[in-house]
């Protein structure tokens, strides 16, 4: 068995992968922080790694999200961009929108995370996990802020 999985980038509005570059996830961190030598941990990638393998273990495939968009820049012209949303999460009729962001310190950071969220819709459930949020609570916007704990000791939590 592989110690990683590579992961296709999922089109959300064209509904179709796409072959721009991949991501990939360790299945044990322990392996990957031995295979570089204990020199690179970057807890912000290290708790994505984490919430990826627990979607698996509860039994959901999970792809990596890409959201093709059209905006006006500042100076009113047209610009495209593209957005990620970590995960989308499928199993069976439960579909889940992940973004992991270690830390939401400020009002920029957090408009950065949930603005995919704001592109799609459907009603599926839009979360974001982080390592500073006291209390599950959902914002105006009906998208639901959890700690990791809480996520990975509660797994019924996503569905309250």
């Amino acid at each position: 068995m592989l110690p990683f999985l590579f992961y296709k980038r999922y089109d959300i509005k064209e509904k179709s992968y796409i072959g721009t570059p991949v991501k990939y996830y360790f299945m044990d961190l322990g392996l990957q922080n031995a295979r570089i030598n204990y020199r690179q941990m970057e807890v912000t990638h290290s708790m994505e790694n984490v919430i990826y393998n627990e979607m698996r273990m509860r039994g959901f495939s999970v792809d990596v999200g890409n959201l093709n968009i059209v905006e006006k820049g500042k100076d009113g012209k047209y610009v495209k961009k593209q957005l990620e949303i970590d995960f989308i999460c499928n199993k069976g009729s439960k579909k889940y929108y992940i973004q992991s962001a270690y830390l939401l310190e400020t009002e920029e950071k957090t408009t950065q995370e949930i603005s995919p969220f704001l592109k799609i819709h459907d009603s599926f459930k839009k979360i974001v996990i982080t390592s500073n949020t006291p209390k599950p609570f959902y914002n105006e916007d009906g998208i639901l802020f959890m700690n990791v704990f809480d996520f990975l000791l509660k797994p019924e939590l996503p569905d309250f």
